[in-house]
């Protein structure tokens, strides 16, 4: 058995070690989004599902010695073509949605090594039944996903940090020989096990007896090959799901990859591993409190800590997925049928990415996936528990929808016009570093300041939720009993389908209610422009119709703002939002050495509000890579329509586009360059590293300016951009500032950097400068190898 697990562990462990390397590579080169990685994983699925199929069919139409020639074949095959690192020549320009393009990258560079990679578990495992019959080899499913799991997490902690890329792509391709060698032995042993006229022995199935046939002939029904697909795919959509919502609060970075990933490999793990470990009653429970949970982020948005957000997210996928796999584990059949039984999990894995992946950006204008895949997950877990007349389930199963139906006031209740959860957020936020250490005593002087609060608008919210809910509490309460009383005596109900039937309606109603609800449109303001696409999702707000003198409208991305523009002709030139007179970038420009035939740089056009500061005889560069976004700056926005300046929108990624620039010997030779990319919940990392100021400094006159806009919710930037400038020679200046005399103008922090000592000595400059931090947050120097966010988290 030895050779084959060692097979196996090896196998899983590369599988998934080159996942997040490979992301690494590319994800700079199309603009660092969270787009990046979803794609990366429809990938990653869709050529698991190819190896699977591989693995299925030649088991199924080649003779083991045929199989063993093929497959050792294909390996090294695939060790012709290393090494792994991508081609520099797939930097190109890139406009509008990459996805395809994606997609074909990793074929050419990954894409054999990978598929043989994902036939290998199956394939040894069913080699493993040839030479070993009448032993299970399910637990060998186990071990590969325990490789897969040490890969993950031992990449953001050890190999990310330690080693550069070139390095771990080495170290990688010689861990492929290591493991075409402990494949061949494998296959020697099947060569040696079986005559070559011969076919294979079908193996007996777990439990029985070898050599009972019976036991072993009847096929999945089609019900059973139905949840093989559903159940996984449930599981793929909220690991996406989740996987996009994290990256778009924080950053696109491993650890956020791997954290759900890992979780996610972790249940097939566990369950796998024995029946024991999966208990049907104690994770519906437990889904009943994730979906709360989930709930009750969802309404908070970006107000919620981050590390509330990681944790609840992260907790209710665990919990998601265990069930998914527990269940999937439950119908696993004999040992004859396992390489079609991986062949539609792999299927139903490949199905969820693309529905995340291609399906969801393409239909809605929101992300909605992980909302609608826990109602989807409700359902299909209550009609499994359903088809198996699991007793176990029915309290807890009808209590959780009882709760789901009757504590969502709790969930959403309202007072002095907020969210209680918003405000609790709110509360913690200001406490980051003390408050998951000192939680029970943070909750409790919260609670103790808001009691008066909190029970008038939760009652008053209470009633007003009964009181439009009778019905809907009648009934809940009324099955809930049924099903409590049946459980004690089971004849008070006379069919065992009605009281079941009615917790499947009543789960899938409870849970969709309160999911339904909560992706509900909840803007008071009108919409004029709602879009999703690779980036992000976009939408235009109009505020104040009504008032010509306030009129004005707001650009989201996501939860950030992204810049305003009041409507009325007087006012629509003005300088708004983070780019105020008084900002950080207001004073850069005011002070500029060069006022006359000024040559500035954005990256990041968002509604075009710094084209107010271009006057008759500037020239503005700006770079903005999301094709959407340009598309609003020219309507309904109009500050690019009425600068007097020279304007160039240059559609791309601002890195690789300033790097194209100076390989045909292009420098822009500017002025001033804004960074304004750093202000969203996800920030694009490859932005902030040693290689990308090289190229900036390149485009830079010698006494210009860098201004670097850090306003994070998340993100304490400060000590990155302070390291950037230390190692390259640079002085900053970092200017926050209050505004509280106009609304329109918003709290913002601007770090300036450049070797011009008299700029920064300017008056105006020197006062708006903040004093020094008394204890300095250091970090390190953020390079495309390594760059650490843990440590600057807020």
């Amino acid at each position: 058995m030895l050779p084959f697990a060692l097979s196996i562990f090896t196998g899983a462990f590369l599988l998934f070690q080159v996942q997040p390397l490979i992301g690494k590579y590319i994800l700079p080169w199309f603009g660092g989004s969270p787009g990046v990685w979803t794609t990366c994983l429809l990938f990653f699925q869709t050529l698991l599902l190819g190896g699977y199929a591989y693995a299925h069919f030649s088991t199924k139409l080649l003779k083991p010695r045929s199989q063993a020639a093929l497959h050792l074949g294909l390996l090294l095959l695939s060790l012709a073509l290393l090494p792994i690192t991508p081609n520099e020549a797939w930097k190109t320009h890139v406009s509008g949605d990459p996805t395809w393009q994606i997609l074909l990258l990793l074929t050419l560079t990954i894409g054999l090594p990978y598929f043989v990679l994902s036939a290998t578990g199956p394939l040894m495992q069913q080699w493993f039944s040839v030479t070993n019959p009448g032993i299970s080899p399910y637990r060998l499913y186990a071990l590969s996903n325990i490789g897969s799991l040490l890969a993950l997490l031992s990449y953001p902690v050890f190999f990310e940090v330690r080693f550069s890329r070139h390095e771990q792509a080495v170290m990688w391709s010689v861990g492929l020989g290591v493991f075409v060698v402990l494949c061949g032995f494998c296959a020697y042993r099947v060569w040696q096990s079986t005559p070559a006229s011969a076919p294979a022995p079908a193996p007996a199935p777990e439990g029985s007896a070898p050599g009972n046939p019976a036991a072993d002939s009847a096929a999945p029904l089609w019900r059973d090959r139905l949840l093989w697909v559903a159940l996984p795919a449930l599981a793929s959509v909220l690991l996406l799901a989740v996987t996009n919502k994290l990256c778009q609060e924080v950053a696109v970075i491993p650890f956020l990859w791997v954290l759900p990933l890992a979780l996610y490999l972790l249940t097939f793990v566990i369950c796998f591993d024995h029946a024991r470990w999966y208990h049907r009653g104690i994770f519906s429970a437990l889904l009943v409190v994730g979906i709360a949970w989930v709930s009750s982020l969802l309404d908070a948005g970006s107000d919620a800590p981050m590390k509330l957000q990681i944790a609840g997210y992260t907790g209710t996928l665990f919990i998601a997925c265990m069930i998914c796999h527990g269940e999937l584990y439950q119908l696993k059949p004999a040992p004859r049928h396992l390489t079609s039984y991986f062949l539609f999990i792999s299927a139903g894995g490949a199905l969820g990415g693309l529905l995340v992946a291609v399906v969801a950006p393409a239909v809605f204008n929101e992300y909605r996936e992980l909302q609608l895949g826990l109602i989807a997950l409700a359902v299909v877990f209550a009609l499994v528990c359903f088809r198996h007349r699991s007793r176990t389930l029915v309290l807890g199963a009808a209590a959780g929808a009882l709760l789901l139906t009757v504590a969502h006031p709790a969930l959403t209740s309202t007072y002095d016009g907020g969210h209680l959860s918003a405000e609790f957020a709110h509360y913690s936020a200001k406490h980051p570093g003390e408050f998951l250490v000192h939680l029970p005593s943070e909750t409790v002087d919260f609670f103790q300041n808001h009691l008066g609060k909190i029970v008038t608008g939760l009652a008053a919210e209470t009633e007003e939720f009964y009181k439009f809910h009778k019905w809907k509490i009648a009934i809940a309460l009324v099955v809930f009993l049924a099903c409590a009383l049946d459980l004690r005596r089971r004849r008070l109900v006379a069919e065992w389908r009605l009281s079941l039937g009615a917790v499947v309606v009543l789960m899938a109603v409870g849970t969709g209610y309160v999911l339904v609800e909560q992706m509900r449109t909840k803007e008071t303001t009108a919409v004029l422009r709602s879009s999703r696409n690779f980036y992000g999702t976009l939408k235009v707000f109009d505020y104040s119709p009504d008032n010509p003198e306030e009129h004005y409208r707001l650009l989201m991305h996501g939860a950030t703002t992204h810049g305003l523009q009041f409507v009325s002709p007087d006012r629509a030139f003005m300088a708004t939002s983070y780019y105020g007179p008084e900002s950080g970038i207001g004073l850069a420009f005011a002070h500029l050495p060069q006022q006359a035939n000024k040559r500035y740089a954005v990256v990041g056009l968002g509604t075009g509000s710094l084209a107010v500061y271009g006057k008759a005889g500037d020239y503005v560069r700006i770079y903005e890579i999301n094709p959407a976004v340009e598309k609003l700056a020219r309507d309904p926005f109009t500050y690019l329509a009425k600068s007097p300046a020279k304007l160039d929108v240059v559609m791309g990624d601002a890195r690789l586009e300033m790097e194209h620039e100076l390989a045909n010997h292009q420098p822009q030779n500017l002025d001033l360059i804004a960074l304004d990319a750093f202000s969203s919940d996800a920030i694009p990392v490859h932005l902030l590293t040693k290689e990308a100021f090289v190229t900036y400094l390149q485009h830079l006159r010698p006494d210009g300016v860098i201004a670097v806009h850090i306003s994070n919710r998340y993100l304490d930037l400060q000590p990155v951009v302070e390291r950037l400038a230390e190692e390259f020679g640079l002085r900053t200046a970092c200017i926050s500032n209050d505004n509280t005399e106009n609304w329109y103008l918003y709290d913002t922090t601007w770090m300036l950097l450049t070797k011009n000592k008299a700029f920064l000595d300017k008056t105006e400059i020197y006062v708006a400068t903040d004093e020094p931090k008394k204890n300095p947050r250091k970090a390190a120097l953020w390079t495309d190898d390594n760059a650490n966010l843990y440590s600057i988290m807020k």
